[in-house]
């Protein structure tokens, strides 16, 4: 009997110890089941957390990725308004070269005639405006090299007549540029640190310009030179100006005489004959500008030039 209960109680203990066990198993499963699920809630935790970073960051990306549309936008706009500024600018320093010589427009206007005579009695009237016209054009005289050639063209052809027109004024009366001392080599006029003279801006500069027709746009007070044009030079329309000038000074019988196989030419052509020979011979310049076809082989000549002034 003691055996027996012995044995029970041995099975019991056994029993107990395998529940226990059994209890202990379970709880270390439910443990690492918990600890497991607490890992798998911290890694969705992580993933959330990246899910909501990556999520900012994207939207980082994006808005980065809208002001960097913008900025290349806004720079494209900025582009844009520069050319249309810089063009603006191209055309207001085109506008102002020609406006600055309104001036000499109106006095011209007034003080010679459609022939190129010259009233240098109206003329010492209004000297104050001339002089404030020539102060005008010395205060260009720096920023006159950024121009274009047709606007450094204009400028000097009427800084030479307004000039030419101040040493008239400045010795008048008299019956002949000549009757002044050296007039071509006068350094009357300052421009910067530069005192020039009408051989100077006539020799150093506008023949250095390679228009020959510059010729019949400068004057020099005579008779026998070209017409002066009783309005200004302007860089707009100064092709036009120097082609109409060049046809005037051709069909003037008084300064040349023209035909098919004889020509009696002004003294220009010979003092500067090499200027009209830059694209041909002489006679292939004139019969671009003469309504007469003019022979290779024409006989040629020149006619006296008259120093008398031009008035």
């Amino acid at each position: 009997m003691k055996i027996a209960l012995a044995a029970i109680l041995a099975i019991c203990l056994l029993a107990c110890s395998g529940s226990k066990k059994a209890i202990e198993n379970k709880t270390d499963q439910n443990n690492e089941i918990t600890e497991s699920t607490k890992k798998t809630e911290v890694v969705e935790n992580i993933l959330s957390d990246s899910d909501d970073e990556i999520q900012e960051t994207i939207e980082v990306v994006n808005e980065q990725g809208k002001v960097m549309k913008q900025t290349d936008s806004q720079d494209t706009v900025d582009e844009l308004l520069n050319q249309k500024e810089q063009d603006k600018h191209h055309q207001t320093d085109s506008n102002s070269s020609d406006n600055n010589h309104e001036l000499w427009n109106e006095l011209l206007g007034k003080h010679v005639s459609i022939n190129g005579n010259v009233d240098y009695n109206g003329f010492k009237q209004d000297s104050k405006d001339l002089r404030n016209y020539i102060s005008a054009l010395q205060a260009d005289y720096s920023s006159i090299k950024e121009h274009s050639k047709a606007q450094k063209l204009a400028y000097w052809i009427n800084v030479y007549n307004a000039l030419t027109i101040d040493l008239i004024l400045r010795n008048y009366p008299l019956n002949s540029i000549k009757d002044i001392k050296d007039p071509w080599d006068q350094r009357l006029w300052k421009f910067n640190e530069k005192w020039l003279n009408l051989n100077d801006i006539e020799h150093k500069i506008l023949r250095k310009m390679d228009e020959p027709r510059l010729h019949f746009a400068i004057v020099c007070a005579s008779e026998s030179c070209p017409k002066l044009l009783n309005k200004a030079y302007s860089a707009n329309n100064l092709d036009e100006q120097l082609t109409i000038a060049t046809k005037d000074f051709l069909s003037d019988a008084s300064k040349n005489e023209l035909s098919e196989n004889s020509i009696k030419l002004s003294k220009i052509f010979k003092w500067f004959a090499k200027d009209f020979k830059t694209d041909g011979s002489l006679i292939e310049f004139l019969n671009q500008y003469s309504d007469i076809t003019i022979a290779e082989n024409a006989k040629k000549s020149y006619k006296e030039y008259s120093w008398e002034l031009n008035d």
